[in-house]
């Protein structure tokens, strides 16, 4: 009886192990670039931008700062969010428009409200994947 209690125990704790042990959710990669639309609303032009993090880019009259960009890895959902700060500059005074995260998958949820532009995530751009080491060719038969 005392046996089967211990190999039961056993049993129990092997299997709360595995779930402990279970491989957790790839992080999030790290963006050099976020990858933007914007609209004006007056001409219903659309464009496309690549904002480089911390490098500040120009819209119209927005000034674009991208401060972080995230991205799920391939195998998960696809996610990208962007911490964004928009300044918007008129007759020489500087306002801050809109500073915060933007969602690619849920636009609305964090949405810039101005009267003539839009701006919204769509991507972001990370490092290439390195090229692999050595012979890439097929091995010949003998």
């Amino acid at each position: 009886m005392r046996t089967a209690r211990l190999l039961a125990a056993a049993m129990v704790s092997g299997l709360a192990g595995a779930l402990v042990a279970a491989p957790a959710l790839g992080e999030n990669l790290t963006g050099s670039a976020a990858v933007l639309q914007a609209m004006d609303k007056v001409t219903a032009r659309i464009s496309k931008i690549e904002a480089p993090i911390g490098q500040p880019v120009r819209y119209g009259e927005l000034e674009i700062h991208v401060k972080s960009c995230r991205k799920r890895p391939p195998e998960e959902p696809p996610e990208s969010a962007a911490f964004l700060e928009i300044f918007e500059t008129k007759k020489g005074e500087r306002r801050r428009v809109f500073g915060g995260w933007m969602f690619a998958s849920s636009p609305a949820l964090s949405a810039m409200d101005h009267p003539v532009y839009d701006v919204w995530v769509v991507d972001c751009m990370t490092a290439k994947a390195a090229a692999p080491k050595g012979d890439t060719k097929a091995l010949k038969k003998r």
